[in-house]
């Protein structure tokens, strides 16, 4: 039996220039909506960015595959803290998305370092985030807690 397509939209709203334009951004569950522009992308003035959107995907992506993994293996883990960090670039011209650093810290009971970090890899190559995002380089630094 064959599983039908998720598909989830999120849309976007922007008025005026680059410079000094302004957008808004809408999931279509309703649960994240905020308000980006280029200074906030390329300064500090408050709201989101593309680049901190992707990296909020990433760490939830790759913090379920890692908590399935875990779980399948045996260890479900009582807690998963993940961070990740996107790196964005000029290059030439333009900008590139050129490194995601990902850090994770897990506590599982009964589960031995070298176990975890061949799921922890597996879920860094495995995540439908890191599957789509393949041209980028990703690092992983997994902590199991003692």
């Amino acid at each position: 039996m064959q599983t039908p397509d998720i598909a989830r939209t999120a849309k976007v709203h922007w008025e005026g220039d680059i410079a000094r334009g302004k957008g808004k951004i809408d999931a279509e569950s309703g649960t994240v909506s905020a308000n980006y522009s280029f200074n906030t992308r390329f300064s500090n003035e408050p709201g989101t960015n593309p680049e901190e959107l992707l990296a909020a995907s990433h760490a939830s992506c790759f913090t379920m595959a890692l908590t399935l993994g875990l779980s399948r293996a045996g260890h479900a883990p009582s807690s998963v803290d993940t961070s990740a960090r996107v790196h964005l670039r000029r290059v030439g011209e333009g900008f590139d998305i050129t490194l995601i650093e990902l850090s994770t810290a897990v506590t599982a009971p009964g589960i031995d370092d070298a176990e975890f970090q061949k799921i922890a890899a597996g879920a860094k190559e495995n995540c439908p985030i890191s599957k789509a995002l393949r041209t980028v380089e990703t690092r992983l630094d997994a902590k199991l807690n003692t």
